[in-house]
C-alpha cells in the first residue's frame, strides 16, 4: 500500500515540473502527508495541467456518506475494472499526485522500521491516482482521491508486497489525457518502477504519528537499525 508521502520542493520547482502558471492555494512542503488530509493533486483540463487539493481517501459520488474514504486510500491496479468505486471513474477522472518520496514500514522479526523511498536523483515524481466528487445532503462538495498500487519492484519487495504506480513524464500525459482513453493502454502504465532508479533509507519512528510533519521526518535514522 501507500499510506504516507513527502513533497518538500519549493513552489517554483512544482510550477516548473508540471508546467503550471500558479497555485490557487497556500502551498507548503509536506514531510508526512497522511490519509484523510488534503493533498496536492493535478488533473488535465483542455490540454493543460490544473493543480488543486483533494482529500486523500476516495469517496465515490454514489456513497451514502463520506466514511468509506478511509477504506479507499489505495486502489489495486489489478481490480480497477471490478470495483464499483473505480470502474467508472478510471475513464475520465484520473489525476497524479506529485511527491518526492513516500514511506513504507519494513517488518523484520516483528519489528517495524519506517523507510523513505525516493528516486535516485531526488526529484519530483508522479503517483497515479483517481478522483471523484461526492455531494452531501446540504449540497456541499467533497473532492477526494485514491492512489493506485501495483506489484513491487525488487527494491520494494524487500520492504512491502505493494508499491504505488509511479509515472514518468511521458506516461503522465497518457494517464491524464482522458479524451483518448483505452484501458489496455492505461493498464500498461501499471508496471513496477525500475529499481535501479530508486533508493531507500531508514527514518525515525516519528513518521508514525500524523501530527509530526517537519523536516526531522525525512532525516536519515542514524541509530542502530532494529533489524
Amino acid at each position: 500500500m501507500c499510506g504516507r508521502f513527502t513533497i518538500t520542493v519549493t513552489i517554483d520547482e512544482l510550477l516548473s515540473r508540471y508546467l503550471l502558471e500558479s497555485v490557487p492555494f497556500r502551498y507548503i512542503p509536506r514531510y508526512n502527508a497522511a490519509p484523510g488530509q488534503m493533498i496536492t493533486s493535478i488533473i488535465a483540463h483542455k490540454g493543460k495541467n490544473r493543480i488543486g487539493q483533494l482529500k486523500w481517501g476516495l469517496v465515490p459520488s454514489w456513497a451514502k456518506d463520506d466514511k468509506m474514504g478511509y477504506k479507499s486510500i489505495n486502489a489495486r491496479a489489478e481490480t480497477l475494472q471490478e470495483k464499483p468505486s473505480f470502474k467508472k471513474i478510471i475513464h475520465n477522472k484520473r489525476c497524479v499526485i506529485p511527491v518526492d518520496g513516500f514511506y513504507e514500514w519494513k517488518k523484520t522479526n516483528g519489528i517495524k522500521q519506517p523507510m523513505r523511498i525516493q528516486l535516485k536523483n531526488n526529484k519530483l515524481f508522479s503517483l497515479a491516482g483517481l478522483y471523484d466528487t461526492w455531494i452531501n445532503a446540504d449540497g456541499e462538495k467533497l473532492h477526494s482521491c485514491t492512489i493506485i498500487t501495483t506489484e513491487p519492484n525488487q527494491l520494494m519487495s524487500n520492504i512491502h508486497d505493494r508499491m504505488p504506480v509511479i509515472l514518468n513524464q511521458e506516461e503522465e500525459h497518457q494517464w491524464l489525457d482522458h479524451e483518448n482513453y483505452h484501458f489496455n493502454t492505461v493498464m500498461n502504465l501499471f508496471k513496477p518502477y525500475p529499481s535501479d532508479k530508486m533508493k531507500v533509507y531508514p527514518v525515525s519512528n516519528m513518521v508514525g504519528n500524523v501530527n509530526n510533519d517537519s523536516p526531522e521526518c525525512i532525516e536519515e535514522y542514524t541509530e542502530p537499525l532494529l533489524f
